[in-house]
């Protein structure tokens, strides 16, 4: 019998077909990105949409699982060496790599059941998410940062399941407009090179299991929607924010059946 299948049994006996017959969808292959590469085919997703326009560079290898040396003397792209990672785990799998910023690639992400959003800025944060609940597609999205702090540097992280309908980003005050205003620069104060690649997979992990338990719930009804924060100094997870939001309507998206175009902002 299939190792893979019975490390799965919990999850329910069609748990391998519906995982197979998702379409995954990443933005941006880095940090938390390098990481969903390899844990999502290893539970079972199939098909994947990845677009990174960027290369491969010695500054950005200590966060990139899956790259080589080679590849940054060859500037190889990201999507290349994410396309290869995820083929070496599944030879079956079907990816569509996209070498440019994801709006580029909105006709390939717009096939996907999920995206997976690990990008930098919180201004792309807002339109990816603005894109998936045009599209009524569940987005997961991954962020983290270091900071100075007294006595010395403060690790932050959260990861967001956002699903059409629940509540957004906006809803629990991952975005607003005083950090749109202020745009955090990448990685805060923690240098060209930070050694965030721990951190990272912590988050990783976690935007995993949120869609794992969205489609294969292996406990009470599937999560629509979640929250949860990443304490990097106390090692510590917690989904407080959620709390305040957990019977909220969401004013910032409306007509859902419909996608967004009754956006509301703020």
């Amino acid at each position: 019998m299939d190792n893979r299948l019975v490390s799965q049994s919990f999850l329910g006996p069609d748990s391998d077909v519906t995982l197979a017959g998702l379409t995954a969808g990443i933005v941006g292959l880095c940090g938390g990105g390098s990481h969903l590469v390899h844990q999502l085919p290893l539970v079972g997703i199939s098909k994947f949409v990845l677009a990174d326009p960027d290369i491969v560079e010695d500054r950005n290898r200590n966060r990139l699982l899956g790259s080589t040396p080679a590849d940054a003397e060859d500037a190889s792209a990201k999507t290349a060496v994410a396309e290869r990672v995820i083929l070496s785990i599944n030879p079956d799998a079907q990816v569509t790599a996209c070498r440019s910023r994801w709006q580029e690639a909105v006709e390939s992400l717009r096939r996907c059941d999920v995206i997976f959003g690990c990008v930098d800025s919180y201004r792309e944060r807002d339109d990816l998410e603005r894109f998936c609940r045009r599209f009524l597609i569940p987005y997961i999205d991954l962020g983290m940062d270091v900071h100075e702090a007294p006595g010395g540097y403060s690790i932050s992280g959260q990861v967001v399941l956002s699903s059409p309908g629940g509540p957004c980003l906006w809803c629990l005050g991952i975005l607003n407009e005083k950090r749109l205003a202020q745009e955090a620069g990448r990685y805060g104060k923690a240098g060209s090179r930070p050694q965030v690649v721990w951190p990272n997979g912590v988050l990783a992990s976690l935007a995993v299991g949120l869609l794992v338990q969205l489609v294969c719930p292996w406990h009470g009804s599937p999560q629509l929607t979640a929250c949860c924060e990443f304490d990097g100094n106390r090692h510590r997870v917690e989904t407080n924010r959620l709390d305040t939001a957990a019977n909220l309507r969401c004013a910032h998206f409306r007509g859902d059946e419909f996608g967004d175009q009754f956006f509301a902002r703020g």
